[in-house]
This record gives structure tokens, C-alpha cells and sequence, in this order.
């Protein structure tokens, strides 16, 4: 518990809260990504939001990755700046192509993708 001051505001359209504590306290610096709520009768309420879990790669490429989800799918992601965009087409098929064969490669072993 502190006891401070709040401004409460609002620039460029964006909500802006400032607590200032009048204390004197040491505290760990933090920062993060977070859920503010504002309620009408002043109080504020600020809850962490949980990292979003990545999943790992199983093969990538320079442009793409294939993984597999916590939800039991698989994920081929590609991605390629606009200046490439006429590059898109040869680099899409020869990459999904490589990362087909080392799947292909993996099932011939007897592996399962269950990483």
C-alpha cells in the first residue's frame, strides 16, 4: 500500500496515469504489458498481462519456420518485406519446398513431430 497522488489525462487520444508516491520507499523497477481499468468512481485497477507462449521451430528456413502448437497443430509461417514482393512467389515455393523434405526426411526415420 502507498499513498500518493494521481493525475489522470489524456494526449495524441491516449489515456495517460501518473502516480506520483509520497513516501519514501525502494521498490523493483518494473516494466510490463498491462490491463488498466479506470472506473468511474476513481479507483484503478492494473493487472499484468501473461507473455504469450512462442512455440519452438522444428525446421526454419530464411523466410519461414514450421512449428507445432500447445493446441496440437502446426504452424508454417512466412514472411517477406514489401520491396520483395516480386521475389515472393520463387522464395515461397522453394523454401515451403525444403522445409516438405526435411519433414518428408523425418517420417522416413520413424520420427513423430511431437516437440
Amino acid at each position: 500500500m502507498l499513498d500518493g497522488y494521481m493525475a489522470v489525462g489524456q494526449e495524441d487520444n491516449l489515456h495517460i496515469l501518473d502516480f506520483m508516491c509520497c513516501e519514501d520507499v525502494k521498490m523493483e523497477a518494473f516494466t510490463g504489458k498491462c490491463k488498466v481499468e479506470l472506473m468511474r468512481d476513481g479507483n484503478v485497477y492494473i493487472s499484468e498481462i501473461p507473455k504469450h507462449p512462442r512455440n519452438k521451430p522444428i525446421f526454419r528456413e530464411d523466410n519461414c519456420s514450421l512449428s507445432h502448437g500447445r493446441n496440437s497443430r502446426y504452424y508454417f509461417v512466412f514472411s517477406l518485406d514489401d520491396d520483395q514482393l516480386e521475389q515472393l512467389p520463387e522464395k515461397l515455393v522453394h523454401q515451403a519446398s525444403a522445409i516438405a523434405q526435411k519433414v518428408i526426411r523425418e517420417l522416413i526415420k520413424g520420427r513423430g513431430y511431437r516437440l
